[in-house]
């Protein structure tokens, strides 16, 4: 009775109720501040993942006459790419529509206002973090024709590409496409991101062709401490990347952040030692581009395996990786130059098909083969033949048309001189 009577005595004495259904108090209600704290820190760290990272990455494996070039491409994307996504990219990959593609409900971002939720964040921060993974997927590509490509011909490929290429996959598989709603696991962009940059990378490779001297002429990195310093800011992004797809401050970002270190370190271990067994020394280049593949594997799976399962992803990344970068690219000739086929492309197959396997149902609610559910392996197989043959496709339809305008690659004069005076006025020194 005591309890009843100090509970009248506060009601009588509180402002006035406002209904549970106000739309104001539900947002209010809704938004999580240590949820929200941590993808505006996970965005950041995205954002660093192109912007120095991939620039950097990039900028020391090619020589000292591209270097400029090189780094001036991430910068533009990043920039081309954020325009983009704000005008039509964000729409087409979330907002409602078919199984294929969203909508225009977002169109220039109409009705993103303050108030706009999306679970327990705001949707402006959901957007911003979405448009860092579009940024660095079309970053990424510029790695497959560096030094030869010109850079108009980059600018519209890059444009074009990120809105009929990269949208409709980012829909298929998180917007509410066929692909997800199949039961595809993509946890974190392993077909979205590495396996649709890997293919583009390798098709815009084949179509412009070698560079001028390629297998004949020294192509070595011109500053491999700018390489390692990318990687490694790659590796500490990739925590907002992985972890960040959680969309919360919660155990599934802790055990992707915990399987996001293994799976990195496993991979830079295998890469390392399988090329101190064959080639006799074990490489700077080497062991950085290990991490990356063991990054790029541990995506799709991040949020649906165990500490054990990343050890194994990890490794067989390293494996594959590592031969796709020195005895496939031999065997079948092709010029991908900063080797995004082999590291983004195989290391996502081999990540997306290793999630069917490993999954664990009390980790990401969903059972992979060692479980009993030998039907996922069939369903991440379904995900990364549709992402290759469409991404395949398109990609080789937009180069052609672009080239059929204006000219893909630099004159070999431009070329042997560097793209960094011929293109951009500037140089190294």
């Amino acid at each position: 009775m005591r309890h009843f009577l100090k509970l009248i005595s506060i009601l009588a004495t509180a402002g006035p109720i406002v209904a549970a259904a106000d739309p104001a108090l539900a947002q209010e209600a809704a938004l999580d501040s240590g949820d929200t704290a941590w993808m505006l820190t996970s965005t950041a760290l995205v954002l660093m993942m192109t912007i120095p990272g991939v620039a950097l990455f990039y900028g020391g494996m090619v020589r000292k006459k591209n270097v400029l070039g090189m780094v001036m491409q991430s910068f533009a994307v990043t920039c081309l790419v954020t325009v983009l996504w704000m005008v039509v990219g964000y729409s087409l990959a979330f907002s409602e529509g078919t199984a294929f593609i969203g909508g225009f409900g977002r169109l220039l971002l109409d009705g993103l206002d303050v108030d706009a939720m999306s679970g327990t964040i705001p949707e402006s921060v959901f957007m911003v973090f979405q448009m860092t993974f579009a940024i660095i997927t079309a970053a990424l590509i510029t790695g497959g024709i560096a030094e030869r490509m010109r850079f108009s011909a980059l600018l519209w490929f890059i444009g074009l590409w990120s809105i009929l290429v990269y949208a409709p996959i980012a829909y298929w598989v998180w917007g509410g496409g066929f692909l997800g709603a199949a039961g595809v696991l993509d946890f974190a962009g392993g077909t979205v991101v590495h396996i649709n940059s890997g293919v583009a990378a390798l098709v815009a490779a084949l179509v412009v062709g070698k560079r001028a001297g390629y297998g004949r002429e020294n192509m070595a990195p011109h500053n491999l401490v700018l390489t390692v310093i990318g990687a490694s800011m790659l590796w500490v992004g990739w925590f907002g990347f992985n972890a960040g797809s959680a969309v919360a401050a919660n155990g599934s970002a802790g055990m992707a952040m915990a399987v996001t270190q293994i799976a990195t370190a496993a991979a830079a271990l295998a890469w390392m030692f399988a090329e101190w067994i064959t080639h006799n020394k074990p490489s700077v280049l080497g062991i950085a581009s290990g991490a990356v593949a063991g990054l790029v594997a541990i995506t799709p799976a991040s949020g649906y395996v165990g500490p054990g399962g990343a050890l194994v992803i990890g490794i067989a990344a390293g494996l594959v990786c590592f031969w796709g970068a020195t005895v496939l690219k031999k065997r079948l000739g092709y010029d991908d130059s900063l080797d995004v086929f082999a590291v983004h492309g195989l290391g996502g197959i081999t990540g997306a098909i290793l999630t069917g396997v490993l999954a664990v149902e009390a980790i990401g609610g969903t059972p992979g083969a060692l479980e009993g559910n030998v039907g996922q392996i069939w369903l991440q197989l379904y995900g990364v033949a549709a992402t290759i043959v469409y991404c395949g496709v398109v990609s080789f339809v937009l180069l052609k048309i672009i080239g059929a305008v204006i000219p893909l690659r630099v004159s070999e004069e431009d070329e042997r001189e560097g793209l960094d005076i011929r293109l951009h006025g500037e140089s190294v020194t």
